[in-house]
């Protein structure tokens, strides 16, 4: 578990999954969670992505939960994790629409910062964000992330075509913030 002033990382458990499955069921959340077609899951599609994290070497998974009550408002981790070369890519999704814009998603990646460049040693950690994605690019960079590219009109949504930026942070970046 790792714990911050209003929220904690910590595993997914069972009781998590009715939270999850109306997540990956709502377009508007997936619209902005990733770069795939928010096209809503089954819970048989978001079951199998969970067991590809709890069984996979390159990737992990936690529940952003309220320090309060230990109820699950997001999910938060890393993806293609290179250990050798200490990369890991960053990922941070608030699916209870009525507690975004809080603040909870700032104080999860400060946690995930912290567990990624401390505990598991990375060095760099990186992340994809749409472009239309305005309040996460302005949270990216107010940490400390640096725009490093564009994958111009990567993403197609509602029949528009979108940029998709990587950012990257060095933990010497971190560090010195």
């Amino acid at each position: 578990m790792i714990t911050g002033e209003n929220i904690f990382l910590s595993s997914i458990e069972e009781k998590d999954k009715k939270y999850l499955y109306s997540w990956f069921q709502d377009s508007e959340f997936l619209r902005f969670y990733d770069y795939y077609p928010p096209v809503p899951q089954s819970k048989e599609e978001v079951d199998k992505n969970l067991k590809y994290y709890e069984n996979n070497e390159k990737s992990f998974i936690f529940a952003v939960r309220l320090k309060e009550d230990g109820q699950i408002i997001g999910v938060a981790g890393y993806d293609d994790i290179i250990k050798e070369n200490k990369v890991a890519t960053l990922f941070i999704g608030i699916g209870n629409n009525d507690l975004r814009g809080r603040g909870y998603g700032k104080e999860a990646l400060k946690l995930l910062l912290d567990y990624g460049f401390y505990i598991k040693d990375f060095h760099r950690i990186q992340l994809n964000v749409l472009s239309f994605n305005e309040r996460a690019i302005s949270l990216y960079e107010k940490a400390g992330f640096i725009k490093e590219g564009t994958y111009r009109e990567f993403v197609l949504r509602d029949n528009e075509r979108y940029d998709l930026y990587l950012y990257g942070l060095l933990k010497s970046e971190w560090e010195n913030k």
